[in-house]
């Protein structure tokens, strides 16, 4: 497959506001209808998130932006506490967040984390506990279950570290 992943640019936010929608729909239809509520993640916050660099997109072999996530260093203010488990190590790392895809391929997730591996030889993540896709995915790709942490909101997430 020739692919790419690159920066997100301000010309994409539009086509991953898009991406975004299917996901919350595709999230609701497969059990998960809780975590990404409200319209969540914002425009505002997509923008701001490109603008400061670590919005990333994968482009297909026609070069349509089909997938996108965030990259960025920690520390994660949000991982500072753990319950219910422990981190494995207090190496540097890097999280990834709002991993999206518009349904198009199959197998983009795991090559969106082999590229954030290849970048940074410690990863984070987190999801909801209704979202058993994106556990197994990080499961099945390398990430051990650490623990319960907390979003900004103040709601559950399970935490997980490979590295």
């Amino acid at each position: 497959m020739n692919h790419s992943i690159r920066k997100a640019r301000p010309e994409d936010l539009d086509r991953l506001m898009e991406i975004f929608e299917y996901a919350r729909a595709y999230m609701a239809k497969t059990g998960n209808p809780n975590q990404w509520i409200n319209g969540y993640p914002q425009k505002e916050l997509v923008e701001r998130e490109i603008l400061q660099g670590h919005c990333f997109v994968y482009t297909n072999s026609e070069g349509k932006v089909t997938a996108t996530f965030c990259f960025i260093a920690g520390p994660d203010p949000t991982y500072s506490k753990i319950e219910e488990g422990k981190w494995p190590s207090d190496r540097p790392y890097y999280v990834i967040h709002r991993l999206a895809s518009d349904g198009s391929c199959k197998g983009i997730a795991r090559i969106c984390i082999d590229w954030c591996f290849s970048q940074a030889d410690c990863l984070r993540a987190d999801t909801h506990a209704d979202n058993q896709i994106m556990q197994h995915l990080l499961e099945s790709n390398g990430f051990i279950r650490c623990g319960i942490i907390y979003v900004a909101n103040g709601t559950q997430r399970i935490a997980f570290q490979k590295g």
